[in-house]
């Protein structure tokens, strides 16, 4: 009698348990595998030019802040001016992944809300999304000199994120 019920009060508490952690947690902070590993190898095209191909020795000899978007995404209309803004004064090569998109609909959105893009990837069909592990847009990554990830950050940059996250990252990684 008495385990009937105890047991329920106890699923309870395990619930409880897992929501309170859940809820505590960052969504904007998701760690990633890809931390410290090199960006993955990808050959596609670049956005305006379709014979020009875009690989991963574009995003190697400097720092470089990779941001995936698309003309779909709500969020990326409110990072854009912050990334417009970044690549007129921050000295970064900023290099834009337009995913799940048309040709036309990423050109004509660049060209509504500026081009901040050193270089832009055409991933209409996920082939480098995947090997990210992209979740969703907006989402950027910092990609030291040699190559390597050191940085993911899912959501829209802003000042602060800029501020307080980015910039010092960005920081360390010109002293190494």
């Amino acid at each position: 009698m008495k385990m009937k019920t105890i047991l329920p009060l106890v699923l309870f508490a395990v619930l409880v348990g897992f929501l309170a952690f859940g809820l505590t947690r960052n969504p904007a902070t998701i760690d990633s595998v890809l931390i410290d590993t090199p960006f993955p190898e990808f050959e596609l095209t670049d956005l305006y030019d379709p014979d020009q191909v875009v690989t991963k020795a574009d995003l190697t000899g400097e720092i470089v802040l990779v941001n995936v978007f698309g003309s779909w995404c709500v969020a990326c209309v409110q990072e854009h001016p912050k990334l417009v803004e970044l690549s007129n004064t921050a000295n970064i090569k900023i290099v834009g992944v337009d995913w799940r998109d048309t040709r036309e609909n990423g050109m004509a959105w660049l060209k509504k809300y500026g081009d901040p893009y050193h270089r832009v990837v055409f991933d209409a069909d996920s082939l480098l999304a995947i090997d990210l592990g992209i979740t969703g847009a907006p989402e950027s990554y910092l990609v030291d000199k040699q190559g390597d990830i050191r940085y993911k950050h899912v959501g829209i940059i802003t000042d602060q994120v800029w501020d307080d996250i980015l910039a010092p990252i960005v920081v360390q990684l010109r002293t190494e």
